[in-house]
């Protein structure tokens, strides 16, 4: 007896499935490759600039550029349920991300802060789950562990076995950000990518405006010409344009696969930091990103229930 084929309904159904899911992880690539040079970048702006006048006015600089985006688009205003998701989303990526990555950057090199955000994947992962009801599979579940145990594995290795006190900013940076990333994936998936990391700057203009005002009276705002092109990059790319991949990616193939692509976002950082700061990058780098890819591989191949 031959095996019953599937409708043709539910095969496009499938491919459309697919296709996005495929779209997805390509668009969040292009976000990831934009947030890896963030660290470097930072670390260039705070040697002259206080850390937290670099969170806080970068987003400013993308919130202003955030209200012109918005009124070309002539975007409707988010509802009451929206608002309550884009606070949570700038509390992650406003605010929270910038300022903790800023303050450690001050302290550890932009490849040893690498490492540690690599964890973002599994705090995505967890944050989806948690919030949202995504149900990913034990087989995604140990390629995700896998792949933050070599993260780890990274980082206590080029630690010399211990972390150091700035990463407890870097941790703290992580859960932010993977509480940005969720919240803002899932309003994606309804407001568009744009719209949500626009209306996320813009909600947080009446916070990040005065205490930006504040930081730059109290420590002043002097710096070389690379510093403050090190700043406009992440107000311009790391804090707006970036988003617009991300969260497109995340909405359409999902907070928890696509948040896996970040686990290629250390060793990007790592490559970024040889070439814009002149660290350190040797072969061992290498070998460690290579078995992270392996792992996003096996990662994006397992099933996840949304």
């Amino acid at each position: 007896m031959q095996a019953q084929s599937k409708p043709a309904g539910a095969q496009a159904v499938q491919g459309t499935a697919t296709g996005s899911e495929s779209r997805g992880m390509w668009l969040g690539l292009v976000g990831v490759a934009v947030f890896s040079l963030t660290l470097p970048f930072t670390r260039i702006a705070v040697a002259e600039l206080n850390p937290a006048f670099v969170a806080f006015g970068r987003a400013v600089v993308a919130g202003l550029c955030s209200l012109a985006l918005l009124a070309w688009m002539r975007a409707p205003r988010p509802n009451a349920r929206q608002l309550r998701g884009l606070v949570i989303t700038a509390l992650g990526v406003v605010v929270g991300f910038p300022l903790f990555s800023s303050i450690a950057m001050r302290y550890v090199p932009a490849a040893h802060g690498a490492v540690v955000v690599g964890l973002l994947p599994l705090a995505t992962a967890l944050f989806g789950a948690l919030r949202f009801g995504e149900r990913p599979s034990a087989g995604f579940w140990l390629a995700a562990l896998a792949g933050s145990a070599i993260v780890i594995g990274f980082a206590l290795r080029e630690g010399g076995g211990s972390f150091h006190a700035a990463d407890f900013a870097l941790f703290a940076a992580v859960v932010t950000a993977a509480m940005g990333y969720a919240e803002g994936g899932r309003l994606s998936q309804t407001m568009g990518g744009q719209q949500v990391i626009a209306w996320a700057l813009v909600v947080s203009l009446p916070v990040t405006v005065p205490v930006s005002a504040w930081l730059v009276w109290t420590y002043g705002a002097t710096a070389s010409p690379a510093s403050w092109l090190a700043f406009g990059y992440v107000s311009l790319f790391s804090m707006f344009i970036g988003f617009f991949f991300w969260y497109k990616g995340l909405a359409l193939g999902g907070i928890a696969r696509v948040g896996q692509v970040q686990l290629l976002q250390p060793f990007m950082t790592l490559l970024g930091a040889a070439v814009i700061v002149g660290e350190t990058l040797d072969a061992s780098n290498l070998l460690f990103a290579l078995a992270v890819i392996v792992v996003v591989a096996i990662g994006r191949r397992m099933a996840v229930r949304r």
